[in-house]
């Protein structure tokens, strides 16, 4: 009979062991209290936020805030339009960066170093906002939904990501394979390199998806219809600039507003801009983490 026995780690890996851990506890305490905070303090009554009584869980339970945010047309609106720029401008970018990065991973392409040697040097140098706005403004897509998609249509270090998995991940038998039985480039691109590309794919649309959501800086160049503006820039107008929308204080009385109630209404539109985001990374972390480490790993 065979008697286990445990090895014990030496005293010093144990003590580094046990400082990282404590590391790693107070890094994440760090990260996971202002969001706490945050959420706490949209749920809690604003008198309590005002006088520094929310801590760490809601105190005065209450959803007026949000209430209050969902009566808001201008930010439905806003909820609204970066859905639409999320969902249409992460296909688009995702399409172009398979059909740019696919041609490039292919040995046999003529050229291919020189292509990826000049769109590299776009990342150390662009044409400047102004040429860019006169492209725009020249190509009829100011005010326009097309002017937040197209000019970024695909990122050249997302092409590089995709082009690296291509060349190291997708055996280059599976091609000659399927040459052999008549299959040509974009049915093999569709039917097979698609498929087995999960990773990165999943890796370049939550990429692609958090820079729509979080983008605004286009549409305060771009547009100029509110019916247009994402909710970012609806945030901004509301976070910084402290335009809010008077139907979200329309049935709150002035008391209840000097008391703070504008305060906890910032807060929960925070939070409800986060939302989608948190709610989208879930389906996507397993392939996510394997996508990351493209490149990192060879062998």
């Amino acid at each position: 009979m065979l008697i286990k026995q445990k090895i014990r780690e030496p005293f010093g890996d144990r003590v580094l062991l046990i400082s990282l851990y404590l590391l790693l506890a107070a890094i994440t305490l760090t990260v996971l209290y202002p969001l706490l905070y945050i959420f706490s303090s949209s749920l809690s009554s604003p008198d309590a936020v005002v006088s520094g009584k929310v801590w760490l869980f809601p105190v005065d339970f209450s959803f007026r805030a949000y209430k209050s945010i969902f009566q808001s047309s201008q930010l439905m609106t806003g909820y609204y339009n970066s859905f639409i720029y999320t969902i249409f401008g992460t296909l688009i970018n995702v399409t172009f960066t398979v059909l740019m990065a696919f041609p490039l991973s292919q040995r046999t392409m003529p050229g291919r170093k020189y292509i990826m040697i000049l769109m590299m040097v776009t990342l150390f140098f662009s044409g400047g906002l102004i040429p860019t706005y006169l492209l725009v403004k020249n190509l009829h897509m100011l005010d326009t939904r097309w002017a937040l998609w197209l000019p970024g249509a695909f990122s050249i270090f997302q092409v590089i990501i995709a082009r690296t998995f291509f060349q190291s991940s997708i055996p280059s038998e599976l091609q000659e394979a399927s040459q052999m039985d008549g299959c040509r480039d974009l049915r093999y691109l569709w039917s097979i390199v698609l498929p087995l590309s999960k990773p990165v794919l999943a890796v370049m649309t939550l990429m692609y998806a958090v820079g729509h959501w979080n983008a605004y800086f286009d549409a305060l160049i771009y547009l100029r219809s509110e019916h247009l503006f994402p909710l970012q820039y609806v945030l901004r107008n509301m976070l910084i600039l402290n335009a809010a929308d008077p139907a979200m204080l329309a049935n709150t009385a002035q008391s209840l507003r000097d008391k703070g109630f504008e305060q906890v209404l910032k807060y929960a539109l925070i939070v409800v801009a986060c939302v989608p985001v948190l709610i989208m990374y879930p389906f996507v972390q397993k392939h996510f983490v394997k996508g990351v480490m493209v490149g990192s790993l060879k062998g």
